[in-house]
């Protein structure tokens, strides 16, 4: 056999993989043995995708629509989305300017090649959703992390860029609700990262990939206000269609034909069956139990935020949306990965470390998901009571 060397390009070696993918792998090997695991690690819902979107599928397969759509997705599912952001958000958006996806990743990815040349600076949160500084990577450009913490309910504010910032940068990435805080942007916020994008002519990537998963106040949309503004969104996490793969990007005038362009190139098109079943999403029924299951996400985050306090974890901003909190745990621990490893092992009980989120303070926090039944959360507390109280 001849010997080989397998060679990598240099940007591998920035690239990750979710930690917390190697503790849900120990949470199946450890119930292949019999054993009863409670998940709170992956940001998945565990609500079905409703029904009418299922019975559109259905007929779309019985019809034969399974060929190839546009690069640019389907002209009905581009419509059924302005009128969705005219109708819930009063927000007008040109249906020429919405680009359906593979999964908001897809929509990341098309905002990023269209933008981002190498040693182009894309500033972000850190803490933040893991792919984002990867998938600039990807691009050769440089993932610029700003700290964020409590004081700015862990989302970054143009005054932290400002502070930190030693060179023009191309891109801001934002997200509200954010993962992994479930925080929000404020209106005020927003409006100051518009003129910022405006005066320094870069651009806002903004994720909106949780929108719709909110408490106490209304969703919010920058769809139609900036000019400078790429607006990514998934039918994955509020419509409950993860496996479906879908999403969609929000294009500023002027950048249709370019990211149709990349579309062709990197993914021809996105699944037909998935947005013909997608059309039915914005149906009354459709969004009738979406909403039903919203409120059942808001009694989760209120039982789960009192008893991880309860227990002993510091939950230090108020999460107003998705469906995590973001929890300091160093009353217990020094190495949250380690806590989160332990916890497993001994209690059955799965939860993310902070350490797939970034590198700042990330030993001190654990992130749960509230993406599991009440019944589910209530026995998971006490496996961790437990846990707590024999260490």
């Amino acid at each position: 056999m001849n010997d080989h060397t397998i060679k990598l390009a240099k940007r591998m070696a920035y690239i990750e993989p979710f930690h917390v993918m190697d503790l849900l792998a120990m949470a199946r090997s450890m119930e292949a043995e019999g054993k009863q695991i409670v998940h709170m690690e992956i940001g998945e819902p565990d609500f079905v995708t409703p029904e009418p979107v299922i019975r559109a599928a259905q007929t779309a397969l019985q019809q034969g629509l399974t060929h190839y759509t546009p690069a640019v997705g389907l002209t009905a599912l581009r419509e059924r989305i302005a009128g969705y952001y005219q109708e819930r958000f009063n927000a007008n958006v040109n249906p020429e300017q919405i680009i359906i996806t593979p999964g908001a990743s897809g929509a990341l990815l098309l905002a990023l090649g269209v933008l981002i040349n190498t040693g182009d600076k894309v500033a972000m949160s850190d803490p933040g959703y893991p792919c984002n500084r990867h998938f600039v990577r990807l691009f050769d450009g440089d993932p610029v992390g700003v700290p964020v913490s409590a004081r700015s309910r862990y989302q970054l504010t143009v005054d932290l860029l400002e502070q930190a910032e030693q060179s023009p940068i191309t891109a801001v990435m934002l997200a509200s609700p954010s993962n992994p805080t479930g925080t929000l942007l404020t209106r005020a916020e927003m409006g100051q990262w518009m003129k910022y994008a405006e005066k320094r002519h870069c651009y806002l990537l903004m994720d909106e990939i949780y929108q719709g998963l909110v408490y106490g106040e209304d969703s919010a949309t920058i769809a139609g206000q900036c000019s400078h503004a790429f607006i990514i969104n998934s039918f994955s996490k509020y419509f409950c269609m993860t496996g479906w793969r879908l999403g969609w990007l929000v294009v500023p005038p002027g950048y249709q034909r370019e990211v149709d362009k990349l579309a062709q190139n990197i993914f021809l098109a996105p699944s037909t069956l998935a947005q013909y079943a997608a059309v039915a999403a914005f149906d009354s029924d459709s969004i009738s139990i979406l909403e039903s299951q919203r409120q059942q996400f808001q009694q989760r985050r209120d039982f789960l935020k009192q008893a991880i306090q309860e227990l002993g974890f510091q939950l230090l901003v108020e999460p107003q949306g998705a469906f995590y909190l973001y929890a300091d745990c160093s009353r217990f621990t020094n190495d949250s990965f380690e806590f989160c490893q332990s916890l497993l092992k001994q209690a059955g009980v799965a939860i993310a470390p902070g350490k797939d989120f970034g590198a700042h303070e990330s030993h001190r926090y654990v992130r749960f998901a509230y993406t599991t039944s009440m019944e589910q959360l209530e026995q998971g507390v006490e496996k961790i009571r437990v846990f707590l109280a024999g260490a």
